[in-house]
């Protein structure tokens, strides 16, 4: 996520550099000023994006670790309960052979 973002934002700047540097001659300083302003501002999106990715990235690393511990709780509750019933049936056919 993180390669995409730079990508797009080198290519922005690079498409920016050869805007200016191809209209030269007859762009106007306030149109200059324009096109750095969306740049900026393209920029700005570009790093904030990054952030709530990263963001998301973590909360999804947080997810799948409690997702595990659950799932080996799950599975050691379920070892137990087997555990417990074939202990149940020992006891159950000891007691229906006296």
């Amino acid at each position: 996520m993180q390669k995409i973002l730079s990508l797009t934002l080198k290519m922005t700047a690079i498409a920016v550099t050869l805007g200016v540097l191809s209209g030269c001659a007859s762009v106007k300083p306030e149109q200059l000023a324009a096109v750095e302003a969306k740049a900026s501002s393209a920029e700005s999106a570009a790093r904030s994006a990054e952030s709530a990715a990263k963001s998301a990235l973590d909360a999804a690393n947080a997810a799948n670790a409690a997702a595990a511990k659950a799932q080996s709780t799950a599975d050691a509750a379920l070892t137990c309960c087997g555990e417990n019933k074939d202990r149940i049936e020992r006891m159950f056919e000891h007691t229906m052979k006296k």
